[in-house]
């Protein structure tokens, strides 16, 4: 037991070692001290004239603070451990051994997610996130399956401490969704999500099938940073079809049920973008806006691109081979990664929005 008790100090005293390392990756001490700036601006007068302005403002606070207080409380963690550790040998008390190995597995593990953190250093992770579902050929099989990614990836921010945000829904013919878009906001909200655009495929016994016959369906989830417009992109009135409709889908009392509900489509590039939780039509119309100028500016620095003319809509096919990952529920349970190999078993508790494993081996496996 001592000698478990003295590995478990040059463990804690190594994790001690690393925090200096591990504050100056994270930047907290940036992150300290925009989070103060911040904090000022929220005493101006004027602060609360803006109400987007100022609750994106309060929920960068949020994030900014709550880095630095994970990071402090892990520090913290790891000196009172290593000063029970200290006293347990000193007194050669092996009592403490079991509380003092769990507490040490929990510092590994929380270091470990923060490590993951300092690899976001793409020029976009720090921004919010736009995540759109469609599903793939194959009707109300298809229409469900994107229904219950779009559960999967509300839990997880909600789970993470994101404000997640219904903008768009159209419901399915019979279950599910035509087409949803909802926006994650917070920081780094991006660089987790990004590793999850791309075609999602499922199997399973269709609760659809008065057969019970084995089914593989397809939706896709594509995933963008929410961009301020840098006046880059000029969209001329021509070249938009804008049309006003009735609210519909599982958005509840989150949605308007009035004729307020926008669908822009850009016409040179065929991109379609939509609100309908907003208050008015013309709230509605600058959302889907700034969704439009986001995916614009994204397709055009991905593409480097000079001008919004060169600028054409992606089309990628929602079927068997392009998939990301696979989610399988019969004839066992499992949920593999195509691009990295990790896989979970408890298909439940990912579907629940479990899927951190999949964003840090993806993030794990880009900063190699």
């Amino acid at each position: 037991m001592i000698i478990q008790l003295d590995e478990a100090r040059q463990r804690l005293r190594a994790r001690r070692d690393e925090c200096d390392d591990l504050s100056e990756a994270l930047k907290i001490k940036d992150a300290a001290e925009r989070a103060a700036e911040l904090e000022q601006m929220t005493l101006q007068p004027d602060f609360w004239a803006d109400s987007q302005k100022s609750s994106k403002i309060l929920q960068e606070i949020k994030q900014l603070k709550t880095k630095v207080e994970l990071f402090n409380k892990l520090v913290g963690s790891i000196d009172d451990t290593l000063a029970l550790c200290d006293m347990a040998i000193e007194e050669e008390d092996e009592t403490f051994t079991d509380e003092i190995l769990s507490e040490l597995d929990k510092i590994d593990e929380d270091a470990q997610q923060m490590r993951i953190g300092a690899l976001l250093t793409g020029e976009y992770d720090a921004n919010s996130a736009i995540l759109s579902f469609h599903p793939g050929a194959g009707g109300t099989e298809a229409q469900d399956w994107a229904q219950m990614l779009y559960r999967m990836y509300t839990r997880w921010g909600e789970k993470h401490g994101y404000n997640v945000k219904l903008i768009d829904w159209l419901d399915g013919d019979e279950a599910g969704l035509k087409s949803a878009t909802v926006m994650i906001e917070g920081l780094n909200a991006y660089g987790y999500l990004k590793s999850e655009n791309g075609v999602h495929r499922l199997v399973r016994i269709s609760p659809f099938d008065a057969s019970g016959r084995r089914h593989t369906s397809f939706a896709s989830v594509e995933v963008m940073p929410e961009l301020e417009d840098d006046g880059s992109v000029v969209i001329k009135d021509e070249d938009l079809e804008i049309t006003a409709h009735r609210s519909s889908g599982a958005g509840g009392q989150h949605i308007n049920k009035t004729d307020s509900a926008i669908r822009i489509l850009h016409k040179p590039t065929g991109i379609v973008v939509g609100c309908q939780t907003e208050r008015s039509q013309l709230q509605n119309k600058e959302t889907a806006m700034k969704m439009l100028i986001s995916k614009l500016l994204e397709i055009k620095m991905r593409e480097k691109l000079e001008k919004i003319d060169d600028i054409k809509g992606v089309k990628a096919n929602i079927e068997w081979g392009a998939q990301i990952r696979s989610y399988v529920f019969m004839p066992y349970t499992l949920a593999k990664d195509a691009r990295t190999g990790y896989e979970e078993a408890n298909i439940q508790a990912v579907m629940d929005g479990e899927i951190d494993g999949f964003i840090n081996a993806y993030l794990k496996m880009q900063a190699k």
